[in-house]
Formats: structure tokens, sequence, C-alpha cells
């Protein structure tokens, strides 16, 4: 093993530092590993602390009050102290990984050096303690500063034991702004297919990450090395496809990576730029005179974006919420208070505002065409959405001075005329948001009532 690096000081919290000092007391070895050492030696608060050790699990459950059996078959015990728990892992040898994914079982080993050779990046396989300063190996540090992001010996045995591990490595390089290493990225684009057996799940994990970093623009890097043909060939069609159109510059594709680059680090609004017109793909049509046109691509485009968000196994509010933002990306709303009134109806309250970013990363990522008169009227819009909030105007059934109960109190009876009942209420309170009192109303229902019995 190499020297370990005395010059590199990790500021390590007093808790890990208290096991990794117990367990040197008790004979064996132990450091922090992986990320929060990459974090640590960029200058970045690590999320969790890691500790591998060469004691065995057993070992470590009697060196300490209050352990949990976390992932004990795979050597790893959670060690509490206090209300925090961090988990220490024997160093081990993984064996034949089966499902590109898990190793089909493990040995535990007496080496620190046989456990970082495990690990799947360079950045990742540094270890670190007070006694022996940084360990590292394979050069982790000096890939840290060249800003590349490279493979634990020969990335085809590290990518056929874990295929996710290729999709880590785009998302390292997004999080990072880091370059992937030449065999690292030609070893993604040899192995790409394996990735048919990682779950949806895992998958969209990666996805969201490298989405919600500050680069989403390398989605592309899962584009360039065809990955996405295996886990979303959505994404492929929409790069192929053209728009010969005055209010576009780039194909569906390169538009939509560029409206990722304008809106907010989101995972719904991020996803809902990735989706907002895959259904373009789908719907395109060129008239006479060579203009593309895509009418109807909003709801092909929600249809499409449930469909791969069920897929990834994605939870259901992000589902509803991206669907649809996707539907409504492209609303046209005059900028007067009754339309946007409708608008908000229509989209939902919650909903809404997040229309604005959306629509002005869309417009952002056309062409010139219009593009001020465009955001001139959105942000026209937006003033008179904000305008209608301070007045608190009514915009839903529920926040009409008649309720359903008030209409059965008038004598009518619950069923479909209720509902038309209510929803003509709505629609005079949506244009005149003073109508919203229980006079009014009142009045509204009986005039309403003798139109329907003549």
């Amino acid at each position: 093993m190499k020297e370990g690096y005395m010059k590199y000081l990790i500021k390590i919290p007093e808790k890990v530092n208290t096991i990794i000092e117990t367990l040197q007391q008790s004979g064996f070895e132990a450091y922090i590993v992986g990320g929060c050492v990459r974090d640590s030696l960029l200058q970045k608060e690590p999320m969790d602390w890691d500790i591998t050790t060469s004691a065995k699990p057993e070992q470590v459950k009697e060196l300490f009050r209050r352990t949990v059996d976390t992932g004990i078959l795979h050597g790893t015990v959670t060690v509490m102290l206090g209300t925090d728990g961090f988990e220490v892992t024997t160093y081990r040898i993984d064996g034949e990984y089966e499902d590109a994914r898990h190793p089909k079982e493990i040995t535990f080993t007496s080496q620190l050096v046989e456990d970082l050779k495990r690990r799947d990046f360079t950045i990742n396989a540094m270890a670190y303690n007070h006694k022996d300063g940084l360990i590292d190996e394979f050069y982790g540090m000096e890939d840290l500063h060249k800003k590349i992001i490279r493979c634990v010996g020969n990335p085809y045995e590290r990518f056929t034991e874990d295929a996710l591990r290729m999709m880590r490595a785009i998302r390292f390089a997004a999080q990072l702004q880091y370059q992937i290493e030449e065999e690292t990225l030609l070893a993604i684009t040899k192995l790409k297919e394996n990735l048919n057996r990682i779950s949806g799940e895992r998958i969209q994990i990666e996805l969201t990450k490298t989405l919600i970093s500050a680069n989403p623009d390398f989605f592309l890097k899962f584009y360039e090395t065809g990955i996405t043909s295996v886990i979303m060939p959505e994404f492929d069609a929409i790069m192929k496809t053209e728009q010969r159109n005055p209010h576009h510059q780039y194909s569906v594709g390169e538009h939509t990576m560029h409206a990722l680059s304008q809106i907010k680090q989101d995972k719904v609004l991020r996803y809902t730029m990735l989706f907002h017109d895959f259904g373009k793909a789908v719907v395109k049509t060129t008239d006479r005179k060579g203009i593309d046109h895509f009418y109807g691509h909003e709801e092909h485009s929600k249809k499409m974006a449930e469909q791969i968000l069920r897929r990834l196994k994605s939870d259901g509010e992000t589902i509803r919420k991206v669907t649809k933002l996707v539907k409504f990306h492209d609303l046209r709303i005059k900028p007067d208070a009754y339309q946007v009134r409708k608008a908000i109806h229509q989209v939902g309250e919650d909903i809404f505002p997040l229309l604005f970013p959306v629509m002005e990363a869309d417009i952002s990522a056309q062409s010139m065409y219009l593009r001020e008169e465009k955001l001139c009227i959105l942000h026209q819009v937006q003033e008179l959405y904000q305008q209608i909030l301070e007045r608190k105007d009514c915009l839903s059934i529920s926040t009409l001075a008649l309720s359903g109960h008030d209409l059965k109190l008038l004598g009518m009876k619950p069923g479909k005329e209720m509902g038309e009942m209510l929803a003509a209420m709505l629609e005079e309170v949506l244009k005149v948001p003073e109508h919203n009192n229980v006079t009014y109303l009142e009045e509204f229902y009986r005039c309403k009532v003798k139109t329907i019995e003549k």
C-alpha cells in the first residue's frame, strides 16, 4: 500500500472520529471512505459519512453499545451514537455478479486496497483517517485535479459487475462538470444494453440526479453513448425530429436541451422540460410550403410523459405535476383578468404558477421570431395572476359563496343539474369576481331555475 498523503487534512465529525478511534484502539484499521472523502477534498459538505474497517461485523457490534444490522450479510453495521447512525462496513471482496447489479457473494478481507479495488471510480476509491492521512491507491486525487471520471481498473469489468455504474459515470460528470475518461466512455457505449437488467426505479434515480444537477445538458451523454436507446428511446426520436418553422431554430431534441438549461434545478420542472415536446415526433406534419406543424403534441407529450414516468417507477405526485405541466405548457393565455382566472381554474391553482418558468424556458429556447412579444404577454399574464391572488378572487367551486349544501336548502336536488348550476355560478364569478356573494348568487340561481322551467 502506498504511503498516505498527510498533506490533505479532512475535518471529520466528532462522532465519526470516535467510531474510527474506537476501532483503532481495539487493534483494527478504520477509515472514512468513498463519497465523503471525495466531497471533503472538493470543499463540499458530505451528506453521509461512511466508514470502512478491517473489523468483522460481529467485532464492530461488540465494540458499540447500540448497532443496527442494516446490511450485515454484506458486512455493514450501522453504529448509533445518540440519534445519529453511521454505516460501518468490513473490507470485502465482491464475488461474481449475476444480475449486473449485485454480487452473488462477498468475502471479507483484512486488506484495505482489496476493498478499494472493487469500487466504481477513482475519485470514490480513496480512504482517510487522521493517523494515516489520505490513502489513494488509484490516483483519485490526480483525477480530481484533472476533473476526470475514470473507472477503478478495467472499465469493462466494473460495468459488467454493475451496469448502473454507466449512468453514475454520467451523473457524476454532470454534478461535478467533469469529463469522462476515454476508455471509460468507450466501455459505456459497448455495454449499454446491460442496463436492460436494471430496475426502472434505479435508472430513474440516476436520471433525476443528472437532470437536477447544475449541468442538465450532460443528459446528452446518455444519448451520445446510446444509453437512451435502451432506457428512453422516445428521446432518440425527438433528437431526429427537425422543426422547419419560423418559431424554431433547433431540432426538437436540441430545443429540449436548451429549455432544460433555462429552468431552475427542480425535479418537476426539469422533467417537464425534458418531456414537454416528446409528442412532436409522433404528430409532425409538413404543409405544402415546407413548414412543419405539431398539432396536438401537448396531449401526446402528456401521455408519453406519464408512460415513461410510470415505467421509471416515479412517485405519484411527480407524475401528477409533470403531466399537467406538459399538457398545458403551450396554453395560449390572453393578458385579460377573466382569461387568466379561467386558465387558473382549468390548470389547477397549485400547478398554474409553475407554468410561468416552464413557458419562459420554452420561449427562450425557440427562435427570435416574436420572442419579445411572447415574453411580454407572459409577463403581463404573470402580473394579472399576482393581482388575482392579492384580491383573493374565487377560482374554484369550493370557494363559491354558495355551496351545494346551500343549493339543497334552496330546493335543488343533488345530481347532474346541481353540478351544472355550480359550474354556471363559477363561470359567472370568474367573469365578475364581485358577484361571489350570497345575495347575488341566490338571485342568479332563481333566474336560472325560472329559465329552465320555461
